[in-house]
């Protein structure tokens, strides 16, 4: 954190010696906490109309309406639709010529009980950029990884201060105010992987750049694009669904492989095929990948995420470094089959010890997390020269694994590791993990 980051002390505060920012806090889930912010700070009656929270689900039914989910955005866009209405037909005769009104609601669901839930919600913010101006709004969906329903409560209370605190009294761009949105929040207790805006002080609203924002800030591990070019939220995309993987960096082409998707996809319906879902191919590209030399700047990342994201597939932006930390994040939200598509230069990376420097258990804990449960590795061939390239690139010993035959085509089969990788590769073969894939 910045030294002259604002406490959220401080951020509610400020809001509320401003009399002319007023408005609604109503909240579902993980109790009252963005509320009890400003009521803790003092002169609360400077900015909070109202205050709400209806739990019991009937009792939300008759307030906002029927809903599919109660922790969903549809939920929460009825409740702004509901509370910023009422309050600008109950107070804008009387003070909406000089007044900045607010709408702030969420649905969450905190750590239950018997801790088996997902701990997850949705956040948003209705509000006038000025008076008697047209609405903006701004929709998150946010991760809550506290193991404690008590601290998850405290996270949201701080990100729900941050969001009206920048909406309202941040002089930077768009894209780093929402950033802010983790202020005063130590790494590793929330994640942000949702921001969706609307209205007039957006119009030049870039999702790619905001999600490059974010995924560089570390408010988010992942941040998910539709076809569409818009954030969506791995929880509902990627749940219960076969996923095929292709991950990608700066070294590579930043062209999606629609005819190695399409091998793959049938590939994996011949070896499943009680799959009731079709699988989500989705193109993968980190900033932080373990196997891309050099660094690369923020025009440079984004202009390859752009490059990605116009050809209107899903593109999956992260900072997972390496293969298996991509495997257990889908596993967050799938079990169903999980398919990486690699050249076979990314295959023989993935065993080398050299890019796990960074794991306690170096390579063996990598090949084991990367090979969860119905997990496989399918391995496209490549030239010869192309597979010398690459390896060169990262500085890998050429000598460590060479080609068992005469051939201007390397594939997973005609490999071959020196020294103890040499049993692994063995074994990854035998086993059915690894599979070579033609298209």
């Amino acid at each position: 954190m910045e030294k002259n980051t604002p406490s959220t002390h401080q951020k509610a505060l400020s809001l509320n010696l401003d009399d002319k920012i007023y408005g609604t806090i109503a909240e579902i889930g993980a109790a009252q906490e963005v509320a009890r912010w400003f009521f803790r700070v003092g002169a609360a009656a400077g900015s909070v109309a109202k205050t709400m929270s209806a739990y019991d689900m009937q009792i939300s039914d008759e307030i906002y309406g029927k809903a599919g989910r109660y922790v969903s955005r549809e939920r929460l866009e009825s409740m702004l639709d509901k509370e910023f209405s009422l309050l600008i037909r109950r107070l804008s005769e009387k003070r909406g010529h000089d007044t900045r009104f607010f709408a702030f609601c969420n649905t969450v669901a905190a750590r239950n009980f018997a801790g088996t839930n997902e701990c997850h919600g949705w956040a948003g913010l209705r509000f006038l950029a000025e008076p008697g101006g047209e609405p903006n709004t701004i929709i998150v969906h946010l991760n809550m990884l506290d193991d404690s329903a008590l601290a998850q409560q405290e996270a949201v209370g701080i990100l729900g201060v941050n969001l009206i605190y920048g909406a309202f009294f941040s002089d930077e761009n768009i894209e780093q105010a929402l950033t802010s949105l983790a202020d005063n929040l130590a790494p590793g207790r929330l994640e942000v992987d949702v921001v969706d805006v609307s209205g007039p002080v957006f119009a030049d609203f870039d999702p790619a750049k905001v999600g490059m924002n974010m995924i560089g800030s570390g408010l988010a591990e992942v941040v998910l694009f539709g076809r569409d070019g818009r954030q969506k939220p791995p929880t509902e995309i990627v749940r219960k669904r076969p996923v095929v993987i292709k991950r990608t960096s700066m070294r590579y082409s930043s062209t999606i492989d629609s005819a190695a998707f399409e091998a793959a996809d049938n590939k994996l319906q011949k070896e499943r095929p009680d799959c009731d879902k079709a699988p989500l191919n989705v193109t993968e590209f980190s900033i932080n990948n373990v196997h891309a030399s050099g660094g690369s700047d923020l025009a440079h990342n984004l202009d390859h995420l752009r490059k990605l994201m116009a050809q209107d597939e899903w593109v999956m932006l992260t900072r997972l470094r390496q293969s298996y930390k991509v495997s257990s994040y889908l596993r967050r939200y799938s079990q169903q089959p999980l398919r990486f598509v690699m050249g076979v230069s990314t295959f023989a990376m993935l065993l080398s010890e050299k890019f796990y420097v960074d794991s306690s258990g170096g390579l063996l804990e990598a090949t084991g997390k990367l090979y969860a449960d119905d997990v496989r590795v399918y391995v496209q061939p490549m030239p010869l020269t192309d597979f010398c390239v690459h390896l060169k690139s990262v500085d890998l010993d050429p000598d460590w694994v060479t080609v068992t035959e005469q051939s201007e085509t390397v594939s997973v089969g005609n490999l071959s590791f020196h020294g103890p990788t040499r049993l692994l590769h063995q074994y990854l073969l035998e086993s059915g993990w690894v599979d070579e894939l033609v298209h």
